[in-house]
């Protein structure tokens, strides 16, 4: 019985971090379809996005199941406090980029992001699928050191949005309040995918160490 518990719990954990690969093929795919104007990569998130809630589900059903039906010592019991909350964080980063492909379908055939912003885009689109890779060793290996790091790549990634804010402000901006309007927003959208990764970063150093970080 036993055995079959630390099985059921190490799926848990086999579902979180399977999570964090989607959420960081999903905002690869959806950055492609806003940066490319490719049509089938920005589908793709769409497409998926059903896998990723199942197996948020499967982390919810599995972890109340096994609090319920066991007698967790108290680093399981931390594992199964936490793994809900990490998994909501996960489905929230989905979700994110899915509001991007969805950007880049109402634009296309037009590229949603006027070259000027391009790459400021490609660079927090960059920081936010690494933090996504990040977040799956971190879930796999309970690795608290690593966990602490999306800090800094957070704070990297608020330095990029500050400065697609100081493009869209500069004098030589000249594509209307429309594109300033629609990049504000995609802007946010990765913002808040860096958030929720550092929010489920936090949960797992609470794991590790019992502590709450900050």
């Amino acid at each position: 019985m036993r055995d079959e518990y630390q099985v059921q719990l190490a799926l848990v954990g086999e579902l979180l971090s399977a999570m964090a690969e989607d959420v960081g093929t999903a905002m690869r795919h959806a950055t492609a379809g806003l940066l490319g104007a490719d049509r089938a990569a920005a589908e793709s998130v769409l497409a998926d996005h059903p896998t990723l809630i199942a197996r948020r589900d499967q982390v919810e059903a599995r972890t109340y199941e096994l609090v319920a039906l066991q007698a967790p010592v108290a680093a399981d019991l931390r594992t199964l406090l936490t793994a809900p909350r990490v998994g909501a964080d996960l489905e929230r980063m989905g979700n994110l980029a899915r509001h991007v492909a969805r950007a880049a379908l109402r634009r296309y055939p037009e590229r949603a992001v006027v070259d000027q912003l391009a790459g400021v885009f490609a660079s927090m689109a960059d920081t936010a699928v690494r933090m996504a890779g990040k977040m799956r060793a971190v879930v796999a290996d309970h690795d608290a050191e690593l966990a602490a790091q999306l800090d800094r790549d957070d704070d990297e990634l608020d330095e990029l949005h500050r400065r697609m804010f100081g493009i869209m402000f500069a004098a030589g901006w000249s594509h209307g309040a429309a594109a300033a309007v629609d990049a504000a927003l995609l802007g946010r959208y990765y913002e808040r995918y860096a958030d929720h990764a550092v929010n489920a970063a936090t949960q797992v150093i609470y794991l590790v160490t019992g502590e709450h970080a900050g």
